[in-house]
């Protein structure tokens, strides 16, 4: 197995993310920002399951950051890249401070430009690769409350569906995976019990139910899959 990036994987689902693909062999480069600890304890269950794992820190929205911290990839082009650092910055459109639309944007939707290209020119030399998007139900139906987190994800799964288009000849597949509710710290503080009765299966999905999904797109078993949205949600639909 080859190099596997996945960004934000210090917690939640990218932390599910880094350790489902270290598990099926890939050596795992784990993006964080600040939470070393997190970070560090990632490292180490990759490598007490056998697996191999990279860290590196920088904020995926600062473009300079993220070309010093991944560097020329010609001479070791990812075979993966999953794409899930993001914020939320929620509050009704009409109040909402424009540092929070902004910050939402440039780091959702900004940072997938900021890794993606570097990392698709060395797929594309190589001929291969699976680009995974870590979207939102939120950017496929929109959300009270969410415009900016919303408007990032819809973003996000319109550029995948252009890369596949753009890329697939080269055998370079790029697709979404759109999450619904998932205990993680970023859902931490929402009434659960109250939201799970929209949902057909009356709860909460689990990061590594997400990650599953992810791995399997990374897999050969998705080999013909590309341009695909792939929803975990439980079956809501906002």
């Amino acid at each position: 197995m080859g190099i596997a990036i996945v960004t934000g994987a210090s917690r939640g689902i990218g932390r599910a993310c880094a350790l489902e693909l270290g598990r099926a062999g890939y050596e795992v480069w784990a993006n964080y920002r600040s939470s070393s600890a997190d970070a560090e304890s990632l490292k180490a269950e990759i490598e007490a399951a056998g697996g191999a794992c990279r860290l590196l820190q920088f904020d995926v929205g600062d473009t300079e950051a993220v070309a010093a911290a991944l560097g020329d990839l010609s001479d070791s082009p990812p075979e993966v890249l999953v794409n899930n650092a993001g914020i939320t910055r929620d509050g009704l459109f009409l109040t909402m401070q424009p540092e929070d639309w902004f910050s939402v944007i440039q780091t959702n939707l900004g940072a997938f430009f900021n890794v993606t290209q570097p990392v698709l020119k060395a797929m594309s030399r190589a001929k291969r690769g699976r680009i995974v998007t870590l979207a939102s139900v939120s950017g496929q139906g929109g959300n009270k409350g969410q415009s900016n987190y919303a408007a990032s994800k819809a973003g996000l799964i319109a550029a995948t569906k252009s890369i596949a288009k753009e890329y697939g000849r080269w055998n370079i597949l790029a697709n979404v995976v759109s999450p619904g509710f998932i205990a993680t710290d970023m859902t931490a503080e929402l009434p659960e019990k109250e939201l799970a009765k929209a949902i057909p299966l009356r709860r909460f999905g689990g990061p590594e139910e997400v990650a599953k999904v992810v791995r399997f797109l990374a897999s050969e078993d998705a080999s013909y899959v590309t341009g695909a949205v792939i929803n975990v949600n439980g079956g809501l639909y906002m």
